[in-house]
């Protein structure tokens, strides 16, 4: 595929993530955070299902390897798919995807804790720095704590951020260097997701439904799309562009987010969401080191 056709995918990847919040807020008028979250992670699992079929591509067979992407699974699907639907129950779409641009910062924290090779450098510091006092630009923290639905939907967010951390720091201690390409790893992520979400769903999802149009191409967007076939889209920007300048896609998926609560949904932005949105990408920015001059750009841009 030439440059381009990635650059089509990285734009159809930032707008598919970033819609992804406006996705759950409207499966939430007919469905439970819980029926929301399966439906995600099943239809993702059949979407990663028809592009492995697809591709022809032989699956692990090592029940090692079926053990870790169970653990992924939990950390990456199940944990952080339940917080958000919860969350937005309580607070806008576009908080949320703002929430979700932490993740970059979060992973890095975990990363520095758990990994020898990853510790910390003054520019991953600044960009730590920033980033949580980004959090408390978005929370509003000079307005008092007041323990409320609205917090605990925020706390929530970031609970699934964390997870997310921990998932990629598990992703590259325990499964990288099996040499398994990412939409492998994907589809068996999102499978064993769906089943733990299956074995759940008695439990947890047992609510009546109310379903329409709108909520059924919702959730068909959020997960065959944002669930399935983002993953592929996002491998194939890694290999053609590296995984740097592949993750900008995160300082977009806010703007999207944002942009469509307020457009499509008529969600209030306080003027606090994206000043703090503002700082957590100039902290990714910083640990990164882009905001620093460089000699040599050792990436082609992504562009």
């Amino acid at each position: 595929m030439g440059r381009f056709g990635i650059s089509l995918r990285f734009a159809a990847l930032a707008i598919v993530w970033g819609a992804s919040f406006l996705f759950i807020k409207v499966g939430l008028t007919g469905l439970s955070p819980a029926q929301v979250a399966l439906s995600r992670v099943c239809l993702g699992a059949l979407a990663l299902i028809a592009i492995a079929a697809w591709r022809r591509k032989p699956l692990p067979r090592d029940p090692a390897v079926w053990g870790h992407l169970a653990v992924v699974s939990v950390l990456l699907c199940v944990i952080p798919f339940l917080l958000f639907s919860w969350a937005e129950q309580y607070i806008s779409s576009g908080l949320a995807s703002i929430f979700n641009a932490t993740t970059p910062l979060i992973t890095m924290l975990i990363a520095a804790a758990a990994l020898p090779s990853e510790r910390f450098t003054k520019a991953r510091t600044t960009g730590l720095v920033l980033g949580f006092l980004g959090v408390l630009t978005i929370v509003g923290v000079w307005q008092g704590i007041d323990v409320s639905h609205e917090l605990t939907a925020q706390l929530a967010c970031l609970g699934a951020t964390t997870c997310y951390g921990i998932s990629f720091v598990y992703v590259r201690r325990f499964i990288s260097w099996r040499n398994l390409d990412a939409p492998t790893i994907a589809l068996g992520q999102v499978c064993c997701g769906a089943v733990v979400m299956l074995v759940l769903a008695p439990f947890i999802a047992t609510t009546p439904v109310r379903l329409d149009t709108t909520i059924v191409l919702s959730m068909i967007a959020l997960g065959a799309l944002g669930t399935g076939l983002a993953y592929a889209w996002n491998a194939s920007i890694i290999a053609a562009w590296g995984a740097s300048n592949a993750s900008a896609v995160t300082y977009l998926t806010p703007v999207v987010g944002v942009l469509l609560g307020v457009l499509v949904l008529d969600e209030p932005l306080a003027w606090n969401q994206p000043v703090g949105a503002l700082l957590v990408v100039l902290g990714i920015l910083a640990a990164h080191g882009r905001l620093s001059p460089r000699k040599k750009v050792e990436e082609p841009v992504a562009a």
